[in-house]
Parts: C-alpha cells; structure tokens; sequence
C-alpha cells in the first residue's frame, strides 16, 4: 500500500470511529456471543432467563472484576457458570469455537471447563446456578 493510500485509509478509519459507525461495521466481524455488564449483590449475580443468548452461551462481565463469566444452557435445561481465569498463571481467558484458550502460554478449555491443553492442569473454576422465578442466580463463592 502506497503512503497517500494508508493515509487515507487511516483518516477514513477515524472518522468512522469518532462518528460511531465503525462499532456496527466491526460488530459484525466479531463473534456471535452476548456480554452482560452487571454488579454482584450479596455474592449473587442476577440476570433473566429471558435475556439469554439463542446460541445457549452468555458472557457476564461483574463490574471491577476482570475476568468474565461464561454461562452455558446444557441440554437438560440447566446451567453452568465459569470463571474464565486460566488456573495456570491466571490469564483471563478468550471464547473459541469450542471452548476457551489462553493467550499467554496456550493452555485450551474445553465448553466444560476442563483442561483439553496445558501448561495448566487444573479445571476452570465452576459456580452455583439456580433459576428462580425466571431469575438466573449466579452464587459467587470466594475461595
């Protein structure tokens, strides 16, 4: 690419950024999955069941934690929470395709939270989930 090329190219990528365009444009390159920002109350983490991703997977982001919380409908109509904090050297984790890796050393998640890869050796941390009056409760347990 020429320089006046990249230029332009680059100027035309600020504007889109700076007028908002540039979020639905990259919106859809990004994966098909939902983030819920949300605030942990009394060790719980409350959201509808309503609100659930058709795919079965939802992503919860508590507010002033950073790592994520993955939220997956099972077959049988139940769910499952994981803390996706890589348990080899704590690196939050990145959804695949089928399951969740680790950028920094490329440990590998299966959807369960087992270990498919190391360096880490151990499962992802699970959490309590119960639905109550089409509330999905997430219980956090500090450990």
């Amino acid at each position: 690419m020429h320089r006046r090329q990249l230029i332009k190219t680059s100027c035309r990528f600020c504007v889109l950024a700076a007028s908002g365009i540039l979020v639905s444009e990259l919106a859809s390159c990004s994966p098909a999955y939902q983030v819920i920002r949300t605030d942990v109350v009394n060790n719980e983490i409350r959201i509808p069941v309503l609100g659930f991703a058709p795919s079965g997977l939802l992503f919860i982001r508590p507010k002033g934690w950073y790592y994520d919380i993955a939220v997956q409908k099972k077959p049988n109509n139940s769910y499952e929470a994981l803390l996706l904090q890589c348990t080899h050297q704590s690196n939050q984790l990145t959804p695949t395709g089928n399951g969740y890796t680790c950028n920094l050393h490329g440990s590998q998640f299966n959807p369960d939270g087992r270990v498919i890869k190391g360096p880490a050796e151990i499962s992802l941390k699970k959490y309590p989930v119960a639905v109550e009056n089409e509330i999905l409760i997430i219980r956090i347990h500090q450990s």
